[in-house]
């Protein structure tokens, strides 16, 4: 099994020596220098085409504020500035999700255990995001966890386990605050 299909089970994998893993970063921090400094904004095709290859998947209708990493994205999703995703694992955005500053997305995390830790191994658990969620200012979204449809996540609040549908979390670590009613 090589490291990146360890990677993608979400097992422990070598994350800092392995060729094919570290070819695919310097290609996508390539594409990324690109679309963050090369392309004008109002090249907003060319920022397109660049996006769609680092992106495993995207639809027609999004909108991404420099600088930017690798995702999938739903229709009409936002992000503004200084977003980080790392993306080991899967990250799947729904539709018309929306994306404050300063906002990370984390996939990737490491044995507690130094040892194994300093020998440069980590694992990667997916994250997915419904339809309609807005993520206010510097919220973290941990390893593994799902946020379902319709959800308000409050600024500076850190996602360490699912957030079910409907509802406006919060908090360190974040919790369910309330539930979205007319």
């Amino acid at each position: 099994m090589t490291e990146k299909e360890k990677m993608l089970a979400g097992m422990i994998y070598d994350a800092n020596y392995d060729d094919e893993l570290l070819k695919e970063r310097t290609i996508a921090k390539d594409l990324c220098f690109e679309y963050n400094y090369l392309i004008k904004p109002s090249e907003v095709e060319k920022q397109n085409e660049i996006l769609k290859k680092l992106f495993g998947k995207t639809k027609e209708n999004f909108t991404v504020t420099a600088p930017w990493y690798n995702i999938e994205l739903g229709e009409n999703f936002y992000s503004n500035h200084n977003v980080v995703i790392l993306d080991g694992a899967k990250v799947t955005f729904g539709d018309n999700v929306f994306i404050a500053p300063n906002c990370g997305f984390y996939t990737a995390g490491h044995p507690l255990d130094s040892e194994r830790r300093n020998a440069g191994l980590e694992y990667a658990k997916p994250i997915t995001v419904g339809n309609n969620v807005w993520f206010g200012a510097g919220v973290h979204v941990m390893p593994g966890v799902t946020i379902g449809n319709d959800v308000v996540i409050a600024a500076g609040s850190v996602v360490t386990k699912d957030i079910s549908d409907g509802v406006v979390a919060a908090g360190v670590p974040c919790k369910v605050v309330k539930k979205i009613t007319e």
